[in-house]
């Protein structure tokens, strides 16, 4: 699949032109409004991973497509998209207005790691639909934003990131409180974290990640250095799903995104999650699925 798109990509895809200052060491902060972008002059929106992290405000409908998921937007939404997350954005012909933030990971370097929040974790969730009351709160958030990124004031940084923190932590409470229990800090949490945070680095597949190297419960003990027993009841006690059910499924999700899109054939795609033969890889997607991926690719057309 292509590598991922990068802030200058981004700039000269949608303006033609580039900030100055993109790759200082603060980081890079920028601020739009939605309508040039969509009704009449909507742009179509490549599925791919980007390097930067993107907060949107979208008023009218649309459909997203997040990894191997496809939710539709019937109102309006606030969506996240962070680096390890390939997507695309379908029929944004429908969409009126709105407003988005993007920002690479230097920017909050020094204040905060944002992978530990749900709305840029690969299994957190990323798209929120919202109430008119709802919108009107996340677009006065952006109003902050935009007269704040347009003052003099010489610490606005400082604010604008608070105000990222404001719509992170807006989203966060609108999910159901039993998704924030946190889980006792012991040992065998940190290595579930650990392993999972290994398997995700390893997706999606693409320029920089051509294939998967690390695919059993073994090969992950031992980079995690770890007896494999010790790995397995520590990820089963905090997961309830054994390191090989993790593994597969995340094996099958990235084998049904490349199968939706790219132009890869079985035996190439088999081959980057690590299979040695294609009929495993067959026999492994019609377990999981009941059809063959070249039946699965069918029934997408």
């Amino acid at each position: 699949m292509e590598k991922p798109e990068s802030l200058e990509d981004f700039y000269r895809r949608k303006f033609d032109w580039m900030p100055a200052g993109i790759r200082q060491e603060i980081g890079h902060f920028n601020l739009f409004r939605l309508e040039p972008f969509v009704g009449e002059k909507a742009q179509p929106v490549p599925y791919k991973r980007r390097d930067f992290y993107k907060i949107m405000l979208v008023q009218g409908g649309g459909r997203v497509h997040y990894a191997d998921r496809v939710m539709e937007v019937k109102k309006q939404a606030l969506s996240f998209s962070n680096p390890l997350i390939p997507y695309k954005w379908e029929h944004t012909e429908q969409i009126r207005k709105g407003c988005f933030c993007i920002f690479n990971r230097q920017f909050f370097r020094e204040f905060g790691n944002l992978s530990q929040y749900a709305v840029f974790q690969p299994g957190g969730e990323h798209i929120f639909e919202l109430s008119d009351a709802q919108a009107a709160q996340v677009q006065g958030i952006y109003d902050r934003m935009f007269e704040e990124f347009n003052s003099e004031y010489i610490h606005k940084y400082d604010v604008l990131r608070n105000l990222v923190f404001e719509l992170l932590h807006f989203a966060l409470k609108m999910q159901p409180s039993s998704q924030y229990k946190q889980q006792q800090g012991n040992a065998a949490q940190r290595i579930a974290t650990l392993f999972l945070e290994l398997l995700e680095r390893q997706f999606p597949i693409e320029e920089n990640h051509p294939q998967v190297q690390v695919r059993s419960a073994s090969d992950f003990a031992q980079q995690l250095n770890v007896h494999v027993n010790h790995l397995n009841r520590a990820v089963k006690t905090c997961t309830g799903k054994t390191t090989t059910q993790l593994i597969g499924e995340r094996l099958f999700q990235e084998a049904k995104i490349m199968l939706r899109h790219s132009a890869w054939n079985v035996a190439e795609i088999a081959f980057a999650l690590g299979f040695t033969e294609v009929t495993h890889f067959n026999s492994f997607f019609k377990k999981m699925s009941g059809l063959s991926p070249t039946g699965f690719r069918k029934v997408l057309k």
